[in-house]
């Protein structure tokens, strides 16, 4: 059967499962191990294909997946990296349709952040301080109100799951954030 090019594709998932054509491009996740850096930002040219690569990190790293098949005809299966497939919380976040008014942008981002909420939601069934438990009920109000336009209600958001993740699974957390410039790059939208 004849491959599809990927039009249109943006998620490493869809592409592997649906048999669409590909380049192989998994050892960028070993470059990036190998660098062992705190923070990496990908910058490309549009089009280069950014999307479809962070979110084939985020499917090779994510605990909650089990990525064997999705992996088994890539180059990064032979090397000493494929011991950490798997191996760690992972958020994944975009912010693709973060555009036009303040009040898009803002509920783009809430229902971003809420999904991984969702995600995750057996990490706030474990024990709580008084404290986390007050931050965490203000963050889901502040989460739930995502027609407000404000974004001050969820500043912490994003920590503070990654706070719970680490705590809860003992282990650090990735954190892939896709299109994250594009909630500035309109010029007509304006957080103040």
């Amino acid at each position: 059967m004849r491959k599809a090019i990927p039009l249109g594709v943006v998620d490493y998932e869809t592409l592997k499962n649906l048999n669409y054509y590909f380049i192989d491009k998994s050892m960028m996740i070993s470059d990036f191990l190998m660098r062992k850096s705190t923070v990496t930002l990908i910058t490309r040219p549009r089009r280069f294909g950014k999307t479809i690569n962070i979110s084939m990190m985020a499917s090779f790293f994510d605990m909650t997946k089990d990525s064997k098949e999705l992996f088994k005809d890539t180059k990064i299966v032979e090397t000493e990296y494929i011991s950490e497939m798997n191996q760690y919380p992972t958020i994944f976040i975009s912010f693709a349709n973060a555009k036009n008014d303040k009040w898009n942008v803002v509920k783009e981002i809430k229902l971003q952040l809420r999904k991984e909420y969702d995600r995750y939601a057996h990490v706030f069934e474990q024990k709580m301080t008084v404290f986390e438990q007050n931050e965490y009920e203000s963050l889901v109000q502040g989460l739930m109100t995502k027609n407000d336009g404000l974004l001050d209600n969820i500043t912490d958001a994003l920590s503070f799951l990654m706070e719970r993740l680490e705590k809860y699974y003992h282990k650090k957390v990735m954190v892939f954030i896709d299109e994250y410039d594009t909630p500035f790059i309109n010029k007509s939208f304006r957080l103040s």
